[in-house]
């Protein structure tokens, strides 16, 4: 049965005003975390009757937005080769990774607030695809083993999301984390001189 015409409008429409939501809703919550469902409604540009046709309560549409957030997030570290050398992999992948955790980490407190389990599971991929790369340099001695894996992924993902906010708070500039992110990061991995 074909759709017709007005039926694709109204899907359209509705396709629309979700994005719109959605981006209205991470720029609303980046500059207040406890902005209203009528402060994101206003934002969008949309009725809050429409928000709420679409999100009926402020945890569905922090989910929703941390999904899409996190969809994000997969599609940019998926498209990085962590194939090769370790280093060369580590500086691709903070490299292409940095930015979009940046732009994460300020939704990353609204939700751990709300929701603190969704936010921990939100991270398993890019914790594994991490993960991998970290025991593939340690297992081919490129990467120091005299720390735990878990330590060394714990202060890898704590020291990109505390760059973030030092650049989010006006401590660090674009430039200046893009230069010492990964020797940064370098610095934790390499093995220590004897």
């Amino acid at each position: 049965m074909a759709v017709k015409p007005r039926e694709r409008a109204v899907r359209s429409d509705a396709i629309r005003n979700r994005d719109a939501i959605l981006r209205a809703a991470a720029v609303r919550l980046t500059e207040d975390p406890n902005a209203s469902l009528a402060d994101i409604a206003q934002a969008a540009g949309i009725g809050r009757v429409t928000l709420y046709g679409h999100f009926s309560s402020r945890e569905e549409l922090l989910s929703a937005l941390l999904h899409r957030s996190m969809q994000r997030v997969e599609e940019q570290l998926s498209s990085v080769d962590l194939g090769g050398d370790p280093w060369e992999a580590l500086d691709a992948l903070v490299a292409s990774s940095w930015k979009v955790l940046y732009e994460l980490n300020a939704l990353r407190g609204v939700v751990e607030r709300a929701m603190p389990q969704e936010l921990s599971d939100s991270h398993d991929h890019v914790r594994a695809r991490v993960k991998a790369l970290l025991a593939r340099g340690r297992d081919d001695g490129s990467f120091r083993t005299d720390q735990g894996l878990d330590w060394q992924l714990a202060c890898y993902f704590s020291i990109v999301h505390g760059a973030g906010a030092e650049l989010r708070a006006g401590h660090l500039t674009e430039p200046q984390v893009t230069r010492l992110l990964p020797d940064t990061i370098r610095a934790l991995l390499r093995r220590p001189h004897k």
